[in-house]
């Protein structure tokens, strides 16, 4: 039995089934390669779903983590500490609004802009009290706490967790004219991806997130952007809502905020919306702490030279054409670095079998294989890694 087959049967055997892993067991990490822990290595095509878009233990990640680690790691909000305020300028500046409110996980992120547009309606909109909705979409994927699954029309996402939680309505992903239809004067906010991950890197109609953003402003509605997965370079820009130049309301930022070191997760929007909270009523103990935002800070650095958006886009637009060579597949979405393989079969087998030929992947939704290296991969890593998916799709 091989040292990885011994730890699979671990967590086969202790760890709660919520996940259906590919049969590999990672021990080390650089760049956009990993290494199993009987020493076979592999290239990553999935960065921990957007979380690793700088590269296994970037150096200057790392770097920056063992400098604070040395220093201090946590105080609570209770007290401030020297990287916050910092942190906070630097992110709002990134993304041109006022404020941020920090916290974890993508899906504490969504929580927050999701309390955030029901207070500011409230209080600024003059909804009548417990009336709020927001608008979202179907085929979205925005976490998995209770409120979350409660608007998924994902099965096995949704089902058996009831009794949900009320104020959503659902519309088709892409459709301007049903968002029109249900808004009324009780809707606070459109929560959107501007590429859907979980469904399979779909993008929206050319011009919907355009649309979208001249109905929110007219309907004085809260346009509410998930970029926990599409952006911070991952689709080309640093934001994929940049695409149509469009600006939200508020930004919901994670995954790659971490640099794959820290889950780092935020909210950022203007005063007129943020400014909403007072002291004790939102927090977390851990949102904010010094390691994340140190963390947090140089991700920001490294955005604003700008080297991993161009890549990626440069990059992306190679990987698209690439992939649209490819017999068996049943058309190619995404943009950057992103891409979505929709099959003419299981894609499960796919995966397995790039596993085989050393390229990890991931497949959602049954037959669509999601491809997002690491935004370092060098032309020559990512042909021979697309050499490796032309022949897993070759064998039938």
């Amino acid at each position: 039995m091989t040292i990885s087959s011994e730890l699979r049967t671990l967590s086969d055997e202790h760890a709660a089934h919520t996940y259906h892993p590919l049969p590999v067991v990672i021990a080390e990490a650089e760049g956009v390669w990993v290494t199993d822990a009987d020493g076979r290595r592999y290239l990553d095509m999935l960065s921990a779903y957007s979380a690793v878009n700088f590269g296994h233990r970037n150096p200057r990640l790392v770097a920056r983590a063992k400098e604070q680690l040395d220093r201090v790691t946590l105080v609570s909000r209770a007290f401030d500490h020297d990287q916050f305020g910092p942190f906070v300028t630097e992110l709002a500046q990134l993304c041109g609004k006022d404020m941020v409110l920090p916290m974890n996980s993508g899906a504490e992120g969504v929580e927050t802009a999701i309390k955030t547009a029901r207070k500011w309606g409230y209080e600024v909109k003059g909804v009548p009290a417990d009336q709020a909705n927001i608008i979202v979409f179907a085929g979205n994927f925005h976490g998995r706490t209770t409120t979350i699954i409660s608007f998924s029309d994902d099965p096995e996402a949704h089902e058996h967790y009831g009794p949900y939680t009320p104020g959503f309505r659902t519309v088709p992903y892409g459709d301007i004219d049903a968002v029109r239809a249900a808004m009324d004067g009780s809707t606070v906010g459109v929560l959107v991806e501007p590429i859907q991950g979980e469904a399979g890197v779909n993008v929206p109609p050319r011009g919907f997130l355009r649309a979208l953003r001249e109905l929110c402003t007219e309907a004085n509605v809260l346009m509410i952007d998930d970029e926990i997965q599409a952006g911070l370079g991952r689709a080309g820009d640093t934001f994929a809502a940049q695409f149509e130049d469009v600006v939200p309301d508020l930004y919901i930022l994670g995954k790659a905020l971490g640099g794959g070191i820290m889950p780092v997760s935020a909210v950022v929007a203007n005063r007129d919306v943020l400014g909403v909270f007072q002291p004790g009523q939102h927090g977390s103990t851990f949102g904010g702490n010094p390691l994340a935002c140190a963390i947090g800070r140089e991700v920001v650095a490294m955005l604003n030279e700008g080297t991993h958006q161009r890549h990626s886009k440069e990059l992306g637009a190679y990987m698209h054409a690439r992939l649209a060579e490819l017999s068996g597949v049943s058309y190619v979405s995404g943009r950057g670095l992103w891409a979505g393989l929709h099959l003419d079969r299981k894609a499960r087998p796919i995966s397995e079998r790039l596993m085989e030929l050393g390229v990890l992947a991931k497949e959602t939704h049954e037959t669509t294989i999601r491809l997002a290296p690491p935004l370092t991969i060098t032309r020559e890593e990512l042909d021979w890694s697309l050499e490796q998916v032309r022949t897993a799709l070759g064998e039938h």
